[in-house]
Order: structure tokens, then sequence, then C-alpha cells
């Protein structure tokens, strides 16, 4: 099958998404063990909750993006339900839909994962959750620029999520099956 050039660019530009979130995985064992928290449950998502507030952050701002550019834009202000929308504000409300989603699968990573992980993996949540901020500021940045425009940051918000939910998936089907695995 051959691709079309936004396809090649997507191709392109995955790869290199990857190799930046292998690399923060990496940097992220890093952080001393001490640094971590004890091994409870509490104690794990307690670690996990500030980081939450990145992927909401970046959420927050997608949406006062939004609504800034709505009450500055006659044609905007009355919402999308009343007005077609310029091409602006049709970029805006499709970069903060992908945020929502993003987030959503972020945030329920970071507190799953934060009680599912081995101990010494809850390393990966800081890292995942600055990939997150870096990558929405990459995707928002190269949105109008198309697919390849904006698949760096998108590699890097949701590659590190989609890693970390398949692996807390695996774990936990293990563990349901009666493995153990530390």
């Amino acid at each position: 099958m051959a691709l079309n050039p936004k396809q090649q660019a997507v191709v392109r530009r995955a790869p290199v998404a990857v190799a930046i979130v292998a690399a923060a995985v990496l940097a992220s064992r890093f952080i001393p063990i001490a640094a971590l928290p004890v091994d409870q449950p509490a104690a794990r998502m307690a670690w996990a909750l500030p980081w939450a507030i990145l992927p909401l952050l970046a959420l927050m701002v997608s949406i006062m993006r939004v609504a800034n550019h709505r009450f500055a834009t006659a044609e905007d202000i009355d919402g999308s339900g009343l007005t077609v929308g310029t091409q602006k504000i049709q970029i805006l409300r499709a970069i903060l839909q992908n945020t929502l989603e993003q987030s959503v699968l972020a945030v329920g990573g970071y507190l799953i994962g934060s009680v599912a992980l081995p101990h010494g993996w809850l390393r990966v949540i800081p890292a995942a959750a600055l990939l997150f901020v870096i990558g929405r500021i990459l995707f928002a940045i190269g949105y109008a620029r198309g697919a390849g425009g904006r698949a760096l940051g998108f590699g890097l918000t949701a590659y590190p999520t989609f890693m970390l939910l398949v692996i807390v998936a695996i774990l936990l089907l293990l563990r349901g099956a009666g493995w153990m695995v530390q």
C-alpha cells in the first residue's frame, strides 16, 4: 500500500515521538527510589494525583483558548450550537476535543497505574505527565499544518498514556490469571 504525502509525514514523525518517549522513560530511572511514595495504595495514589494536574492544566488552557477566541470574535461568540464557526474556532475546538480525550485517558492511566504498577515503575508517571504537556503544546502549534504538523505532538501526548494503559492492562490480566507479577 502506497502512503500519500500526509501519511508519509506522520510516519516520519512517529519514530521521533517513540524515541523521545523511550528516552524520557529511561531518564525517569534517575528519580531516586527514596523519592517514591511508600508502597501502599493510598500513598501511591497521592504520588500520582499531583502529576494529573498537568493534563488537566493543558485541558484548562485549551478551554480558555476557545473561550477567549469566542469572546473576541463576533462570528464565533454565539457558540458552535448557533453558528458554523470560523476556521480558527474549528481548529481550536478540534484541539480542545482531542485534549479532552487525551486528558481522560492520561489521568485515568496515572491513577490506575499508581496502584497497579510495580513500585519502581511509578517513576514513569511524571515522565508521562511532562511529555503530555510538551505534546499538547506541539500538537496545538502544528495543528494548522495538518496531519504531519500535529503528529509529533500527538505522539508525545498519546504514546506514554497508551503504553501505560497497555502495561497496566497486561499486569492486571496476569494477576487475574493468578500469576505473581512483581
